[in-house]
């Protein structure tokens, strides 16, 4: 079965033009299954029934795994033998009549503006990390744009003329100002810090790490704690949470849903409207009409 699931990967990266983390995420998944059922002495994908795959289901809520994961893993599975199916390389498709359970979407989680503005003092201006980590979360803030899609832009996605950057994936790009906070930060980094950080050496990232190199997400992960620590927030922070914040802030603030929808890169407006609601949650508990 593991070669199957190598050419299903194959299909995802070449023809379906998927982002890495989503193929990421499917592999981890079809190999969890693919171990389960050689347990149960299942080898080959055309021997794989609907019954075994419900009792991989099974097994994964007596695990304790969550109705997300669990539905994100049979999604998985509902793609890989679709794909099977239609390749010819199983005769029915055993996926087919799979239910995932039904998932409670929450809310997202957003800081104040109270809480982002301590947030954002804390990398300060004395060393060149300082700098850096300063410039990198103004923009995120300024933004709303993805950890991934911040670590990945070079100088020349930057247009300082119109004050916008340029971020990219397979299918599409995106441009997104950003405001004159964001900016001085950026410019000051650039002027006194990313120079030292880089030393002798060249990288075409905006955000090179401490040894002048390619940031990783980990690396902004331990960062992002660090200073959410400083700052005394006690709320469980995440780089996504500076998404979630961007966004549920300017709407709050009167902002165009569909405006925000294309800032964010959301398919569907569906996605977006869920900042209205956090923001409406919020206006009724704190307004003292609400």
């Amino acid at each position: 079965m593991e070669q199957e699931i190598k050419g299903f990967m194959s299909y995802l990266h070449n023809v379906k033009k998927t982002s890495r983390n989503t193929e990421l995420s499917y592999q981890r998944d079809l190999m969890k299954m693919m171990h389960f059922l050689q347990k149960q002495k299942v080898e080959e994908a055309n021997e794989v029934t609907e019954t075994a795959l419900n009792s991989y289901i099974l097994d994964l809520e007596k695990n304790g795994m969550s109705a997300a994961t669990v539905s994100r893993n049979i999604a998985s599975m509902k793609g890989f033998y679709l794909y099977l199916w239609k390749e010819g390389s199983i005769s029915s498709d055993p996926a087919e009549k799979l239910k995932a359970p039904k998932v409670e979407k929450k809310l997202p989680e957003i800081m104040s503006v109270e809480e982002m503005e301590r947030l954002l003092e804390q990398p300060g201006d004395r060393t060149a990390k300082g700098l850096r980590d300063s410039a990198m979360l103004e923009l995120l803030y300024a933004t709303g744009i993805r950890v991934t899609e911040l670590i990945s832009l070079k100088q020349s996605d930057v247009n300082w003329k119109l004050d916008y950057i340029v971020c990219r994936d397979r299918n599409k790009e995106r441009m997104i100002p950003f405001g004159p906070k964001a900016k001085k930060a950026l410019e000051r980094y650039l002027k006194e810090a990313r120079g030292q950080l880089l030393g002798d050496k060249k990288c075409e990232m905006l955000f090179p790490n401490c040894s002048g190199e390619s940031m990783s997400r980990q690396g902004f992960w331990k960062l992002l704690k660090q200073y959410v620590k400083q700052a005394g927030i006690e709320m469980e922070i995440t780089p996504h949470t500076l998404r979630h914040s961007f966004a549920a802030h300017l709407v709050e603030n009167g902002a165009d849903l569909h405006v925000v929808q294309e800032m964010l890169g959301h398919s569907d407006i569906s996605t977006t409207m869920m900042y209205a609601a956090r923001a409406r949650e919020i206006y009724a508990k704190a307004h003292p009409r609400g």
